[in-house]
């Protein structure tokens, strides 16, 4: 078979597997699974690259790997929080262009990292400390923290809300600003955030 299979793509196909899984429930209108599944995927890629560096790759895998990753976070952090915002009551037409937007703008991003990430790597092997543009990873925290006020906010101006989050997001991506790289430091806080923001998502789910 064509690609590659080893230890330092696994969390990179988990995260798609998960994205796919809740692009399921979030079309079926569970998005709360919607949400979970974002977080799994926003987890597995922030450590996915941690991974890689274990294992000496060669130049193919390497590029293999860089656009690998690209592929899975178009579905988890550019299609997957779009429809999740149909779960949560973006059902009018209306809100199409803007799931357009949000899509083709993390399309945008991604691809312009892995150009930019390419020929970076051509010229030196230093680690990337800083990025152009909010990462698209940033969906796995921005949309679950959002959806622990979605009881605050209330039914009718949920939608209309999700899509202003959606909206500034995406032109986040695309924005030329530099956003500083974290290092395991800032990674493991992200972490704890996330963990907090999981909790408190499951403890608004059982009351």
């Amino acid at each position: 078979m064509i690609g590659f299979y080893n230890y330092t793509v696994i969390l990179t196909y988990i995260s798609a597997v998960s994205a796919a899984a809740g692009l399921i429930f979030a079309i079926e209108q569970n998005s709360f699974a919607a949400i979970i599944c974002l977080m799994i995927s926003g987890i597995c890629d922030m450590f996915d690259g941690m991974v890689a560096k274990t294992r000496e790759r060669t130049k193919q895998e390497k590029r293999f790997g860089i656009w690998i990753d690209s592929l899975a976070d178009v579905i988890a952090f550019g299609v997957l929080p779009a429809i999740i915002g149909y779960s949560v009551g973006m059902t009018h037409w209306g809100y199409v262009p803007l799931f357009a937007l949000f899509i083709l703008t993390a399309i945008i991003r991604l691809a312009y990292y892995g150009v930019t990430e390419e020929e970076r790597q051509d010229e030196t092997t230093e680690a990337r400390t800083a990025y152009v543009g909010l990462p698209v990873t940033s969906s796995a925290l921005i949309f679950p923290l959002f959806y622990c006020f979605k009881g605050l906010i209330g039914a009718t101006w949920f939608a209309p809300v999700y899509a202003a989050v959606l909206g500034l997001t995406a032109l986040a991506f695309v924005g030329r600003f530099k956003v500083k790289k974290l290092m395991s430091k800032g990674m493991l806080g992200l972490l704890a955030i996330g963990i907090v923001i999981f909790v408190v998502i499951i403890i608004l789910r059982a009351c």
